[in-house]
């Protein structure tokens, strides 16, 4: 998706959340400089999440409490690396812990680091590509985590992405607002043949306003994408 595009929906985002254009890109900015000293480029890590979604279907994973029994009715189970050449698993953010705890591990992880950090650490250690998520709300976590992660990770912003021309180095603005809304965004810029969504309820009630805001704002958004 196109910066110019996106950006009257992020406009309509910061002023229903009362979020800080301002911290959204100081995120960025601590993101690009951290992600800058990996050993990776983050063109090359770009290709290979291109390399895994193109023209496959991408089985995207939110964190509902139902994720697990849409697990055994999708028959996700450990084998699912046998099909990885049909189908691409999608990690949410908190959805990883699920995954990992039936034997699945995500070939990608989409998250601004609200969930299992051990997990979303241990994911990208044993192949799970990470895509960080930087706003104003995570600067901490990033300080403290991306610096972890193996070179196998790209950062992503709901602000302006970073390009500077000399830097190899990038943050990324693919669209979306919540982990799993950006994981439908990220399956569609990369060319997915198509999106299945398992572990998704727009309508719990069993979360807070605010998060029932966010769930609302990412049916809307995945609704539009697909």
């Amino acid at each position: 998706m196109r910066y110019r595009d996106w950006e009257p929906i992020y406009e309509e985002i910061l002023k229903d959340f009362g979020f800080k254009r301002e911290k959204d890109e100081e995120a960025a900015r601590i993101a690009f400089e951290i992600i800058s000293r990996k050993r990776s480029k983050g063109k090359e890590v770009k290709k290979k999440i291109e390399e895994l979604i193109k023209g496959k279907a991408a089985i995207i994973c939110g964190n509902a409490p139902c994720l697990e029994n849409d697990i055994r009715e999708k028959q996700l189970d450990s084998n699912v690396f046998s099909f990885t050449r049909e189908y691409i698993v999608i990690a949410a953010d908190g959805a990883t812990s699920v995954l990992l705890r039936t034997a699945i591990i995500s070939d990608i992880v989409v998250t601004d680091l609200d969930g299992n950090i051990a997990d979303i650490i241990y994911a990208n250690r044993i192949g799970s590509i990470g895509v960080v998520h930087a706003h104003g709300d995570n600067i901490e976590k990033l300080k403290k985590v991306l610096p972890t992660l193996n070179e196998n990770v790209i950062c992503t912003t709901q602000s302006r992405p970073l390009s500077p021309m000399e830097k190899s180095a990038r943050v990324y603005n693919f669209g979306g607002f919540t982990d799993g809304d950006r994981c439908v965004f990220l399956a569609k810029e990369f060319g997915a043949k198509r999106i299945e969504l398992v572990g998704f309820d727009f309508e719990d009630k069993n979360v807070s306003k605010r998060k029932r805001k966010k769930l609302k704002w990412a049916k809307g958004l995945i609704e539009d994408v697909l």
